[in-house]
């Protein structure tokens, strides 16, 4: 069993405002204050690392180490098995461009790298989430949650975000891309590894 969570406040290292109101719901029957790096002026720290655990650990630890609050963050993103698990860590920045994010170009890669090893089908891939608690007595909880399923083409679906149109999870027909949004929350690699965070910290 993990460590119990104690105290009144956690600090949620991300700037993004979906994910800490995601977690701020899903924390609020637990009476605990959720705050996040913007309310306590903290920049992004670099993430170099080549795993997800790594990277989460870097984010909750920069977050805590400033604060002196027990911390929380999550790195994710997409492996896909015949690219021998890329883009992996590199999931966001197969995106990046000097005008912001394009994911389109960033599935449209993955598709024609696929193509280009002639990679079978199905085209097996997962979503994957780690969550990293960092408490500032130097203790940390990990939990990992991972989502199986499929890359297909074209791009189908406008909901969700990411790499979403093109992941097609396993037991389902659609995309995440066509999913509702709440079913998604329901099934996805983040509310894996949440449920293993809440039973093991909060429960």
């Amino acid at each position: 069993m993990g460590r119990k969570f104690t105290g009144k406040e956690l600090l949620v290292a991300t700037h993004n405002r979906g994910k800490l109101e995601e977690i701020a719901a899903l924390l609020e029957p637990f009476g605990i204050k959720v705050t996040s790096n913007a309310d306590h002026g903290l920049g992004e720290p670099e993430e170099t690392e080549d795993t997800f655990v790594g990277n989460a650990r870097i984010k909750a630890i920069a977050a805590m180490s400033a604060t002196g609050l027990p911390a929380l963050a999550d790195d994710s993103g997409i492996q896909i098995d015949a690219l021998g698990g890329a883009p992996g860590v590199h999931t966001a920045d197969w995106a990046e461009t000097p005008a912001g994010r394009d994911f389109v170009m960033a599935m449209t890669r993955a598709k024609n790298e696929l193509d280009a090893i002639g990679a079978p089908e199905p085209r097996t891939a997962r979503f994957c989430c780690t969550f990293v608690l960092a408490w500032p007595d130097g203790h940390e909880e990990v939990f990992e949650g991972a989502m199986p399923g499929r890359i297909v083409w074209p791009m189908r679906g406008d909901q969700g975000h990411g790499y979403d149109p093109i992941f097609q999870p396993d037991g389902y027909d659609q995309t995440f891309g066509e999913m509702d949004r709440w079913e998604k929350n329901r099934i996805s690699h983040r509310a894996d590894a949440f449920r293993k965070l809440v039973k093991g910290c909060f429960d």
